[in-house]
């Protein structure tokens, strides 16, 4: 096992240093990191995820490569252009709603989106779950207009049924993600009236074959997006899309750049607006190391959540 931490290029989702660990198995590399707000009882699925690739390995794909869009987070407009032109993707999606952030600065963070895609390309916006039903409506209508129209807004509200009532008063796609990954049962999650996409990340649904169970069982599109993962873990993410019967949208899968480091020589890159579908996970031969204090700690989590996988 090996524990990493990764410095990012922005903050976000709160935080500035990605940090996780990495377990070595017979079918390849895993990686365990849930964020430090996870509990041990909501990190079990990471585990078993990590457990998946390094002791299992993945379905076989039913594609060589998937689309994916860049991901932009909540920076100034100027930033935020250049992050899409570099890209070279056709999607962007846009964090927005966060608690230093006015819904003007996000409106113009969208406009700059859009000024960089052209008219032709795809904006989606992710709120993190941070609106009521009251705020939703009139913010995602604010931010439609800026980016003269979205593909989707992302998890606007935390509840299901905030979800509906969101979709009824909007002509915006609504896509859930909280709604399902921090569910307590993510399989008998009822998101089909409250939602039109389903964004599914790995590690929090418990692999690869859970992930796909899952998204037979919403019978909705679904986006696949990361968990801000190094190229180790990213990997399960894109056998995911691999193995996806259909893929309809771009996925979320473009996150490394957001960090300032990889923890491998070979990491999985952007290449016309596509990734590579790769068998197995790269071999971290380039590990960021974490200190003494921070590897102490993940040593630590792992040994109590993996108590707590074997109980289950």
């Amino acid at each position: 096992m090996q524990v990493y931490a990764i410095p990012m290029r922005t903050r976000f989702r709160g935080i500035t240093t990605r940090e996780g660990l990495l377990l070595d198995g017979p079918a390849g590399w895993g990686e365990f990191c849930p964020f430090l707000d996870y509990d041990d009882a909501e990190s079990v699925p990471w585990l078993l995820s990590a457990l998946e690739a390094a002791q299992v390995g993945w379905p076989e794909p039913v594609r060589d490569r998937v689309p994916v869009n860049c991901t932009v987070p909540v920076v100034p407009p100027q930033r935020a252009l250049e992050i899409v032109a570099a890209s070279g993707c056709t999607t962007a999606k846009v964090k927005v709603a966060d608690p230093g952030s006015t819904l003007a600065e996000d409106a113009d963070r969208v406009a700059a989106v859009r000024e960089a895609l052209g008219p032709g390309g795809l904006i989606r916006v992710d709120a993190n779950a941070a609106w009521d039903v009251d705020a939703a409506v009139p913010a995602i209508q604010a931010l439609e207009k800026a980016a003269g129209g979205l593909e989707y807004v992302e998890q606007p509200c935390p509840a299901v049924e905030d979800l509906a009532a969101v979709r009824r008063r909007v002509s915006v796609p609504i896509a859930a993600d909280e709604s399902i990954r921090r569910a307590e049962d993510p399989m008998k999650v009822a998101v089909a009236g409250a939602a039109d996409i389903a964004v599914l990340k790995v590690a929090p649904l418990g692999g690869v074959r859970r992930a796909l169970a899952v998204a037979e069982a919403c019978g909705l599109p679904c986006v696949v997006s990361s968990a801000v993962e190094s190229s180790v873990g990213l990997a399960a993410g894109l056998a995911l899309a691999g193995a996806l019967p259909s893929l309809e949208h771009a996925c979320g899968l473009a996150t490394t750049s957001l960090l300032t480091a990889d923890n491998t020589s070979s990491p999985l890159v952007v290449e016309g607006g596509t990734m590579a579908v790769p068998r197995r996970a790269p071999v971290p031969d380039t590990l960021v190391e974490a200190d003494a204090e921070t590897t102490a700690a993940w040593l630590a989590r792992y040994l109590r959540v993996s108590s707590l996988a074997q109980q289950r």
